[in-house]
């Protein structure tokens, strides 16, 4: 991602989790407000750790509604308005993990409205770009509107899941500036963070995303491979929902396909969860989320029927 306008510091990190460990050691160590880091509920079971092995305190606001499998929406902003003012708040840029629920386009030109009011730092977890829609740029609308909106934000991206780069650990840290004597003094405490936590980044795998992103005629072919990953995850939705509906569930599965990106939260309980292991030996967590990226024509025939035996 480009930061056209303003002054940034982008270090490479050891994909997305040492992106993250990155600007929360940075955080805990420089942010002058409260060493408290609000996450969505539920968030990425590895944000936790990260920020409480930097001695960050860890709260949650309202994100996931169980009800609808959907966006809570209101529940979010209030939590939000009631989060103390120059606190630390993560946000999934597209594709959110574990739910696969994602705020639609006027609901982050609210969230950046009242987040800019709370005075709250942003932090945005973005290993998916690409992922959710197929289209790099429109999973970057969060992004993008909150620097349009005059946020100074930071940013972990990942690269292992939108270039195949899982074992190259490919990721990259960002931190807008105010100008570049504050960009300056960034970057010399960020080096100084590093040298003790991995010293230098691995090359190969940085080397193969410059030289995508940087070759007009490789940059394209990627972006058309990208929005085919996309595109068979969408249709393994909409393939699923159709298939328990043949079936003849008379549940609401309409969330499988307004879910977007590699998971979707079923809305099945524990106990049906259970029961669709011992079954039809069909495994996913006990939360009912399953990893849409391993659904496939070949079996998503059975899934849907699997579900419906438990679910009906």
């Amino acid at each position: 991602m480009s930061f056209p306008g303003v002054q940034n510091v982008t270090v490479q990190g050891i994909s997305g989790t040492g992106a993250l460990r990155i600007g929360s050691t940075f955080l805990s160590k420089f942010f002058p407000g409260p060493k408290t880091v609000w996450l969505p509920a539920p968030t990425w079971g590895n944000h936790v750790p990260i920020f409480k092995h930097v001695n960050m305190d860890v709260q949650q606001y309202r994100y996931y509604d169980p009800k609808t499998c959907g966006f809570d929406y209101n529940g979010a902003l209030e939590d939000i308005r009631n989060i103390p003012e120059n606190s630390l708040i993560m946000l999934h840029a597209c594709a959110h993990n574990p739910t696969g629920v994602d705020p639609k386009d006027e609901h982050w030109d609210e969230l950046s409205k009242v987040i800019k009011q709370r005075k709250l730092l942003p932090f945005f977890d973005m290993a998916y770009q690409g992922f959710a829609s197929g289209d790099v740029a429109k999973d970057a609308y969060a992004v993008r509107k909150f620097l349009d909106d005059g946020h100074n934000i930071c940013l972990s991206q990942s690269f292992s899941k939108n270039m195949g780069l899982y074992g190259e650990r490919a990721g990259a840290f960002s931190i807008i500036c105010g100008d570049k004597d504050e960009a300056a003094r960034v970057l010399s405490q960020v080096k100084i963070l590093i040298r003790p936590l991995y010293s230098n980044p691995p090359l190969h795998g940085s080397r193969i995303v410059a030289t995508i992103l940087n070759t007009p005629e490789l940059h394209s072919i990627w972006l058309n491979d990208v929005k085919g990953m996309a595109d068979r995850i969408i249709s393994m939705r909409s393939k699923l929902k159709d298939n328990l509906e043949k079936e003849g569930s008379v549940r609401n599965w309409s969330h499988i396909t307004e879910q977007i990106g590699m998971f979707c939260f079923t809305g099945m309980t524990p106990q049906q969860v259970e029961k669709l292991t011992k079954d039809h030996s069909v495994y996913l967590t006990k939360d009912g989320r399953i990893s849409v990226a391993g659904i496939a024509s070949t079996n998503v025939d059975y899934l849907a029927h699997a579900m419906h035996q438990v679910t009906k």
